[in-house]
């Protein structure tokens, strides 16, 4: 069975809270990744994505000097490196995350996997398509939009 650190990547840019979404947004666009672990006393304490900074602050009227840690989600979901890809698709299903850090067994961060880490290698399409799936899913609790 093929573990996490068989895909992942290993090319991870930690941020701290205190930079500002424009830093963030950069990082993020020169580096082509969607999430950055926001690192805090050597601790992770959140992340931010993409959709953070679309979400909860451009469409919010937040500028771009707002800081990391006023939009990142501060909680983190998260897999060990020796995990099977198998668990990693079911955490991404169950979380609705297309990402996630990676950590070693000392809860040290050594990579992100995405989603698309999943489906570029061929052993793991069917979980990949899978956790897509769910991912997908609007969540139980939402309700319904009016047409």
């Amino acid at each position: 069975m093929q573990q996490v650190k068989d895909v992942m990547k290993t090319d991870v840019q930690v941020i701290g809270p205190e930079a500002t979404l424009a830093q963030a947004a950069q990082s993020m666009r020169d580096g082509d990744f969607g999430l950055m672990p926001v690192g805090e006393n050597d601790r992770m304490i959140g992340t931010i994505s993409d959709r953070d900074i679309t979400v909860r602050a451009v469409a919010e009227g937040k500028s771009g000097n707002t800081k990391v840690r006023e939009v990142m989600s501060g909680t983190v979901r998260w897999v060990y490196a020796d995990e099977s890809v198998d668990r990693a698709s079911a955490i991404m299903s169950e979380h609705q995350v297309r990402r996630l850090p990676v950590v070693d067994r000392d809860k040290r961060l050594v990579g992100i996997l995405a989603l698309g880490d999943l489906a570029l290698n061929k052993a793991q399409l069917q979980p990949a398509a899978k956790a897509l799936s769910e991912i997908s899913q609007p969540p139980e609790h939402a309700s319904a939009l009016p047409v």
